[in-house]
């Protein structure tokens, strides 16, 4: 399979994508969920996030919202996920939920 990512020694694509211009997204995560107010770009596939302190999560259109129900994602994580392309939905927004006390969510759009 042809690719155009950079290859390791015994020539393995190695997952490798720069930040997106204009693509990062700080958000201030409490008892109530907040979301990004920019809607990722229609081309972003991949995102990374970072939070300060333990958080839930849930991705989805400018009405999304976070409960206790949702994903849980640990602080001090730094993690790519998928938001859809191709043949899947492309989410838009991420909301977030502070577990417990206040966090800051680090959101980066990758090309």
């Amino acid at each position: 399979m042809s690719t155009f990512l950079p290859q390791d020694s015994n020539d393995n694509p190695i997952p490798a994508l720069r930040f997106k211009n204009g693509g990062s997204h700080s958000i201030s995560a409490g008892g109530v969920s907040a979301r990004n107010a920019t809607a990722f770009a229609d081309g972003t596939r991949i995102i990374s996030v970072f939070a300060t302190a333990p958080i839930y999560m849930k991705f989805g259109d400018a009405g999304v919202s976070a409960t206790s129900a949702d994903h849980y994602f640990p602080a001090g994580v730094y993690y790519d996920l998928s938001i859809g392309g191709d043949n899947t939905a492309h989410y838009e927004h991420i909301a977030v939920l502070a577990v417990d006390g206040a966090a800051t969510v680090y959101v980066s759009e990758k090309e």
